[in-house]
């Protein structure tokens, strides 16, 4: 697979993928800080992925970019019980694409905890 991103979500927690879970992806502005309006939004697929035509188009272009994984909301969503606020609530993830030519896969792995984010390979 040649340009775009993926982004997937698993909660490792539970051994499950994250259907359900609420992604936003911005562009950065050259001082590095989140645009408006979106650029994609949505919610993860009974796949893992976030389905959204942006990802696999000619709108990703070289630049900065800005995933944000609403983790708090998805196990109160579950009925996981979760402090208010959740210890992470918000996951942020900047990333930067200099070859649109290449596939951008972003796993993102996590617990109410902690999580791990890296670009794969896909």
């Amino acid at each position: 697979m040649g340009g775009g991103i993926s982004i997937h979500c698993v909660d490792v927690a539970n051994g499950k993928l994250a259907v359900g879970m609420r992604v936003e992806l911005r562009r950065l502005s050259a001082q590095g800080e989140p645009l408006s309006p979106l650029l994609a939004e949505g919610c993860i697929a009974d796949n893992g992925l976030l389905q959204h035509p942006v990802l696999m188009s000619e709108a990703i272009t070289a630049g900065g970019y800005e995933v944000m994984f609403d983790v708090g909301g998805y196990y109160r969503a579950r009925g996981d019980v979760v402090p208010s606020p959740a210890f992470l609530e918000r996951v942020p993830y900047r990333f930067h694409i200099a070859d649109t030519a290449q596939h951008y896969h972003l796993p993102f792995k996590f617990t109410a905890w902690g999580f791990s984010l890296f670009r794969g390979g896909a």
